[in-house]
């Protein structure tokens, strides 16, 4: 492999994927009960979601500037071209730490070829884009073209999603107490999605059918060429829906793969159980 490809569990992609691929994992953290434990190594989504629906409220927290130093310097005795694919800036501080800890590596090691990408994605928005890399970076496509190619990647990434409770949203600050309990009252299922990395409503629907169907046609309208692509399903511990889902979205667009996995401890403290995603490439204006 040409270059490196690192990424943080904000990505959703699952532990195997790292320890069968040639990809650095830096864990975000998550704290239950006043402890704290790393993403996806130390603590599996399913006790997040549990406990959110114990009436828990779980805290996040960025990578911790340790984990990030101790890759980047065994990166750069290494002294292999690497790039660092971060989860969106406006939802997590770790790309802005781990641009301040590559540049205090780079004192030490001046050589160190690391490129950090702000993807201004989550979840398996990221975990696609974390796969396409890998896939250029097996060709032997150099760094320059590697992150050429990812950030054009990221720009046409569309992340559009539903959760099942407003409440988690509000525990974790994401949206307003008045707004989750109007929403719960009338059992509104909101659409939201990622705009610039930034969590963005986009509209209000009641019912399950009603949304399905809103969702796919949000996808006839923005996606590019759907049917050649790999598109991804997230879900907060709800794998019925997510198949339910693949199924609508493989009867519509043939699409050449549809992958889903359960939403990761550090974004699942905040979506909560029962939150539904779709990821693909849109059209861009």
């Amino acid at each position: 492999m040409n270059v490196h490809i690192l990424t943080d569990s904000g990505c959703d992609l699952p532990l195997e994927f790292f320890e069968r691929e040639n990809t650095s994992l830096i864990p975000l953290r998550v704290q239950l009960h006043d402890k704290d434990y790393e993403d996806l190594k130390e603590i599996e989504p399913i006790k997040v979601y549990n406990y959110l629906r114990e009436g828990n409220v779980a805290k996040t927290s960025q990578a911790s500037p340790e984990s990030i130093r101790k890759h980047f310097t065994e990166l750069a005795k290494q002294n292999k071209p690497s790039i660092y694919i971060a989860i969106s800036s406006e939802l997590s501080g770790t790309y802005q730490t781990a641009m301040m800890i590559r540049n205090e590596v780079i004192e030490e090691f001046p050589t160190l070829q690391l490129e950090i990408l702000d993807s201004k994605c989550a979840s398996l928005g990221l975990g696609l884009a974390v796969k396409h890399a890998l896939s250029l970076s097996e060709k032997g496509l150099s760094l320059d073209e590697i992150c050429s190619s990812v950030k054009e990647f990221c720009q046409q990434m569309e992340h559009i999603f539903t959760v099942d409770q407003l409440e988690y949203l509000k525990r974790g600050g994401r949206i307003s107490p008045t707004q989750a309990f109007v929403g719960g009252l009338l059992n509104i299922k909101p659409l939201l999605q990622l705009d610039e990395g930034r969590l963005i409503p986009l509209e209000k629907i009641r019912g399950k059918k009603k949304l399905y169907r809103r969702l796919l046609e949000i996808m006839a309208e923005k996606g590019e060429s759907l049917h050649e692509q790999t598109i991804a399903i997230s879900h907060g511990d709800d794998l019925s829906a997510a198949q339910e889902l693949k199924q609508l979205i493989e009867e519509r667009f043939q699409p050449k793969e549809i992958y889903i996995n359960m939403i990761g401890a550090a974004i699942g403290a905040h979506s909560g159980p029962g939150t539904l995603a779709v990821f693909f490439l849109k059209k861009l204006v």
